[in-house]
């Protein structure tokens, strides 16, 4: 335990510039659809805005997802200090349980009106590569580890298990959000257990009823269980609209827009009880 909590920072960073230096040389060597916007203008806006969340994140919650797990392990609460499975089942149990919670998070995100307009920086990307992976409001981000503590405490999440579903979290957000091709054979057989970019990509659609589908960002089941699962979009990948219908000019989507756009913006038909029904732009 000692020797995951002393080097968690240094594993996540490592995997991060992993996976995101991975992703990066697929983009730029086997793309999915042309860019719309550069990518210099664009990553400048998704990165500062994901520095502003590390820091938003280190004020706002002083104790990290780690830390916590050890603090709850310590003092035997949750779920699994009563089961007492086998150490390497608990792990496999947790990685899966917190994805679903994530997936559950994920859904309640765009049910929830005032949810949604903190969630819908993260859709108003023009663009889908890597970085709209990484893209989302610091409140959003807050929420989301409030959430994530809570389920560490219910679960008694081990803190290896804890370390691997951030680093698990962080490299499929930008892997399914790559603008890379999956050979389409390939991606058939994947996506039954992990989510890619091209079902992923389904909803980052313009139309809400797409929109409102395939919500998983690792595990790929749990869009087929809960019948949210879309296969492909209406216009297929290289023809579908990305982004969302209110906000279409690139010149207005600047970091400082995705601050404070949550509280002067129109959100839109896109929450799921305004869901639309019919393939309208």
């Amino acid at each position: 335990m000692d020797i995951v909590t002393q080097n968690e920072a240094f594993i996540r960073l490592a995997a991060f510039f992993a996976v995101f230096s991975c992703v990066t040389l697929l983009e730029v060597f086997l793309p999915r659809r042309e860019r719309s916007l550069s990518r210099f203008k664009r990553w400048f806006e998704n990165l500062g805005i994901v520095a502003i969340n590390t820091a938003t994140l280190r004020l706002a919650m002083p104790v990290g997802a780690v830390a916590a797990s050890v603090w709850v392990i310590q003092r035997g609460w949750g779920l699994f200090s009563i089961l007492d499975l086998p150490f390497w089942l608990e792990v496999i149990l947790s990685v899966i349980l917190l994805d679903f919670i994530i997936y559950l998070q994920h859904v309640m995100f765009h049910a929830v009106p005032v949810l949604w307009r903190l969630h819908m920086v993260h859709h108003a990307d023009l663009d889908f590569d890597l970085t709209t992976g990484i893209r989302f409001h610091p409140i959003e981000i807050v929420i989301s580890m409030v959430i994530k503590l809570a389920s560490i405490a219910v679960l008694g999440t081990h803190p290896l298990a804890v370390v691997l579903f951030e680093i698990l979290l962080n490299g499929t957000a930008m892997f399914n959000h790559g603008n890379f091709l999956v050979n389409l054979s390939l991606d058939r057989y994947l996506r039954m257990i992990l989510v890619t970019p091209d079902m992923h990509r389904v909803h980052h659609s313009v139309f809400p009823n797409e929109t409102n589908t395939n919500f998983g960002f690792c595990l790929a089941w749990w869009d087929r269980l809960m019948g949210t699962y879309r296969p492909q979009p209406s216009k297929r990948h290289e023809g579908m609209t990305i982004g969302l219908n209110q906000f279409r000019d690139p010149e207005k989507l600047t970091l400082l827009w995705m601050l404070i756009a949550p509280f002067i913006s129109k959100s839109g038909s896109y929450a799921i009880g305004r869901r639309g029904t019919k393939d309208e732009e």
